[in-house]
């Protein structure tokens, strides 16, 4: 062993794996609807332009030195008055509010601030990463695997056998990879679990259960989706409860890389350490300009208005599709969309013939033969920690032409027709 061993057993990416395949073909010419990657096209969805400007604005004006370790006071104070304007959440910009560079170094500051070496982590898969942050944290994993039947959401019942056993409940709503929400009743009941068991550890003196609470796309819902989370719902919570949130989702600037956390001041104080000697903080360009943006709610609500329409339409376009090719007899499926830029869709072809003779025996076969004929690059459930004969995948449209999506549901219907 040359490495840690840590390192030496970190996985790599299944998504990474994938979008290798994809790049191939495409270099040789191929026609791939890539639909695996969540990210935006900026040609498809540009960031607001009232912030490109700021930030070239920033820069020109010289803000090029270090910021302040939890984020410059102006953009925690904005990202307060954001929160509580739109959220209804009430956080102190000084000492409740935590910039940093994307919501992933925040993820695993609050893995490290959090969990001890060993102790265990509860969270549902398929789910972005959790996996990932719990080998970085050596702790132990509590997977809850989720189905159809409750959107691929975790309900109270399934997490009451462990809560006594974690340090840590890691939740994500709107869902990576579904697109899926909690309901208002479904996230009370796993409110209401925290609190018993909160009150039970106060009794004896034992560290509390925390939530992350992942919100990251929680401005992107569609129809009557209505995003919750449990401060609002249960304000007793607000000490035990970290939300994870940022620019990237919302305003399609993945790459501009400012994220915040609000949280109990002992926690952020915790992270606000750790990451100080990670120097994960935000530009601080990005975060000047940022602050001034989050403060122009006129065009902020018509960015947000464009962006979920935008997305909406793709998204229902594709359902659509797929609910066709359902009635039509083909084995498909897709859970209607809620919010996000995720449908989740399956594909329930193993056991099928390809017209080469090919025997579809498991999921990888049937992602292979999709990429291969229906030129559809879309990501398996697997991926995120589902098992590996799940049959459902997660389609991205992040990066999706809208005068493509006819063709690609056309191709995809010929290559279904083609199996036996």
């Amino acid at each position: 062993m040359l490495a840690s061993k840590m390192a030496e057993n970190l996985i790599g990416s299944e998504i990474i794996k994938l979008a290798g395949e994809i790049n191939e073909k495409i270099k040789k010419g191929e026609k791939v609807y890539n639909f695996t990657i969540g990210d935006f096209d900026p040609k498809l969805f540009p960031i607001p332009e009232e912030l490109t400007e700021a930030i070239i604005e920033a820069y020109r004006a010289g803000h090029t030195n270090y910021p302040a370790g939890n984020g410059i006071a102006e953009l925690r104070q904005a990202v307060a008055a954001f929160l509580l304007k739109r959220q209804g959440l009430e956080y102190n910009a000084n000492d409740e509010v935590l910039i940093a560079g994307g919501a992933r170094p925040l993820i695993y500051a609050l893995y490290q601030a959090i969990v001890d070496p060993g102790e265990k982590v509860i969270f549902p898969v398929p789910s972005w990463n959790n996996n990932h942050y719990c080998h970085l944290s050596h702790a132990q994993q509590l997977l809850i695997e989720t189905t159809p039947d409750t959107n691929f959401m975790p309900t109270a019942a399934m997490i009451a056998p462990y809560i006594g056993e974690a340090a840590l409940l890691a939740l994500c709503s709107p869902l990576n990879p579904t697109g899926t929400v909690f309901s208002k009743e479904g996230l009370q009941e796993i409110c209401e679990l925290v609190m018993e068991e909160n009150i039970k550890r106060a009794q004896v003196g034992r560290k509390p259960l925390y939530i992350m609470y992942d919100q990251i796309y929680w401005t992107l819902t569609y129809g009557d989706t209505f995003h919750h989370d449990p401060v609002t719902l249960n304000p007793a919570l607000r000490p035990y409860t970290i939300f994870i949130d940022g620019l990237s989702k919302a305003f399609a600037a993945t790459g501009v890389r400012v994220g915040w956390t609000v949280g109990p001041k002992y926690i952020v104080d915790k992270m606000k350490s750790i990451l100080s000697h990670v120097g994960a903080w935000a530009a601080k360009a990005e975060q000047v300009a940022s602050a001034i943006y989050l403060e122009q709610d006129t065009n902020v609500e018509a960015y947000l208005m464009t962006i979920r329409g935008e997305l909406e339409l793709r998204l229902r376009a594709i359902y659509d599709g797929l609910q066709n090719l359902k009635s039509l007899g083909h084995m498909v499926d897709a859970i209607a969309p809620q919010a996000a830029i995720y449908l989740t869709v399956q594909f329930d072809l193993k056991g099928k013939t390809t017209a080469a003779g090919k025997l579809l025996e498991n999921t990888a076969d049937v992602t292979s033969y999709l990429l291969d004929e229906a030129k559809l690059a879309i990501v398996p459930f697997y991926a995120f920690g589902a098992s590996k004969d799940s049959n459902w995948y997660r389609l991205s449209v992040g990066t999706c032409p809208t005068d493509e999506i006819p063709s690609m549901l056309s191709r995809l219907e010929e290559s279904l027709n083609a199996l036996k």
